[in-house]
């Protein structure tokens, strides 16, 4: 075997590596370099600086497995590592405690005002007035995401004596009480956090999450962290808060565009910022490299990695049955975060038909990828899915059937929080994925990557109007729709294919509609 290092990573990596492979380090090169030697190495070892595009892929005509060395793959070209049956890994635990530290480093440095002291005093002038800080045993800390990074924020906010409120729809509240800390929503841990600290990926969902409606409802005295993403956060408007008194001061590690030098964030004195140094240490460096090099030894050897991010393996046999139904689902576990309230407790996944007859492990993971996707940057494979699902303390039960009333094959996805049970199905006809059920309501709609309004409310003449009246107010268009009841005048569940997102206020005017219980937009 020959393993191409294209970025530096740590000596252990490669000693690892050199045991069962020759290993080749060969930094900073071109593209068109890259490409003209990848068809002589069976694996290619990155970290964020090289990219590995579909043309290296297709060149590559012996590789068996691409490693990033650290968690996000986004300059590994996945899709096309996929169509040719290369494993992608990463190491999305490598970081986890240097980011944890970085994130307590960033806040400490925010209460007492260090780097601004620093320079002051470096520039000749003694000013300890300027500088009054304040402690951090007594106040609340905020932590949006009790994943890995989270939780360890959490345990060392602890030895700081401090009160702990999270949010994380997608954590049972056993794990939440083993961390000593408080579940709460979002709104309430705006409103009660004296440092906010983020630690969930960047999504559609995500994005742009502390805006200027989340900034209009905190503490004058908040302070924020991130070290997270880029783009979680709205600069200008988080710039704006500070500069008006509304927000004490922020900490940036990650910016939306990287490498950055130039940034509004840059002018605000009130503002820390950090080169995305969350995974800059020595051990960080030196364990991301020896779990990527593990899972290289792992796939020369035939066995599967552990931190696969692209497709989970299907044997030959069960290929052509299972195939059809991995976008089933991850579709249903999408869809089902996207609707269920409260905090999450049990999953109940039940498979209906001849899939019933398969190992469906390969299912189970794609369905829990697709709840925890936007939420979670743990990537959910055929190998780790039993390990996120009870780190999260979430209990996943698997129920089979070989008889399918209505259909050939059904799946079905249960998930039971504190307020409820929300319950999809869905199967494949004629070669496409179709959402056959929701709850009580027998529906079908082709999901198709675009946005969905799910509405629950009493049947009764002229709401439909009412609502689509409403959406083309906001030049909406609805491209169908879908209605099912439980009985005429009764309960009944409304669904709207839209062409463009609703606006929060045009949703907001639906829900005020005299009937309607609920208004959920959905993105499938």
């Amino acid at each position: 075997m020959k393993v191409l290092v294209a970025d530096p990573i740590a000596h252990e990596g490669i000693d690892i590596l050199s045991e069962c492979a020759q290993v080749d380090v060969k930094t900073n090169l071109k593209p068109e370099e890259i490409v003209a030697i990848a068809g002589d190495y069976e694996a290619i070892i990155v970290r964020s600086q090289t990219r590995i595009t579909a043309e290296i892929i297709k060149a590559g005509k012996k590789l068996q497995v691409i490693g990033r060395v650290g968690v996000g793959v986004d300059n590994i070209d996945i899709d096309e590592a996929t169509k040719h049956g290369i494993v992608v890994v990463n190491a999305p635990t490598g970081n986890t405690i240097s980011a944890a530290e970085h994130s307590i480093a960033l806040m400490l440095a925010l209460a007492r005002h260090i780097p601004a002291a620093n320079a002051t005093l470096k520039s000749g002038v003694w000013r300890r007035a300027d500088f009054m800080g304040t402690e951090v045993k007594g106040k609340t800390l905020g932590i949006v995401g009790l994943g890995n990074v989270g939780s360890d924020v959490a345990r060392r906010a602890q030895g700081l004596e401090m009160k702990l409120i999270a949010y994380d729809p997608f954590i049972s509240a056993d794990r939440a009480l083993n961390l000593q800390v408080e579940l709460v929503p979002l709104e309430q841990l705006l409103k009660e956090s004296d440092f906010i600290s983020l630690h969930i990926p960047l999504t559609d969902l995500t994005k742009g999450l502390i805006g200027t409606k989340a900034l209009a409802m905190v503490k004058p005295m908040v302070r924020i962290i991130n070290t997270a993403r880029g783009g979680l956060i709205d600069e200008e408007a988080l710039v704006k808060a500070i500069n008006e008194g509304r927000v004490a001061g922020a900490a940036i590690d990650v910016f939306a565009k990287e490498p950055c030098t130039e940034s509004i964030l840059f002018e605000n004195d009130r503002i820390i910022v950090t080169p995305h140094l969350g995974a800059s240490t020595t051990e960080a460096q030196a364990l991301a490299a020896t779990e990527v090099a593990r899972q290289f030894v792992d796939v020369f050897k035939g066995q599967p990695a552990r931190y696969a991010v692209n497709a989970p393996f299907i044997s030959v046999e069960a290929l052509p049955v299972l195939a059809p139904f991995l976008k089933v689902a991850a579709t249903l576990g999408s869809l089902v975060s996207q609707l269920a309230e409260g905090q999450m407790k049990n999953i109940h996944i039940k498979y209906n038909g001849e899939i019933a007859n398969y190992n469906t492990n390969t299912l189970k993971a794609v369905i829990l990828g697709g709840l925890l996707k936007e939420i979670s940057e743990e990537r959910v494979n055929l190998v780790n899915a039993n390990l996120v699902a009870a780190h999260r303390g979430l209990k996943v039960v698997e129920q089979k059937e070989a008889t399918c009333e209505n259909y050939a094959n059904l799946i079905t996805v249960e998930v039971v929080t504190s307020d409820s049970a929300t319950t999809v199905s869905g199967t494949v006809l004629r070669g496409e994925s179709h959402i056959i059920q929701v709850d009580n309501y027998w529906i079908d709609i082709v999901p198709t990557g675009g946005y969905f309004l799910f509405s629950d409310h009493c049947d009764r003449p002229g709401l439909i109007g009412a609502v689509g009246k409403i959406t083309g107010d906001a030049d909406i268009n609805i491209s169908y729709m879908n209605l099912s009841r439980l009985k005429p005048r009764g309960q009944a569940l409304m669904i709207l294919a839209l062409d463009e997102a609703l606006p929060e206020e045009h949703r907001q005017q639906i829900l005020a509609l005299p009937d309607i219980h609920t208004a959920k937009l959905v993105r499938i």
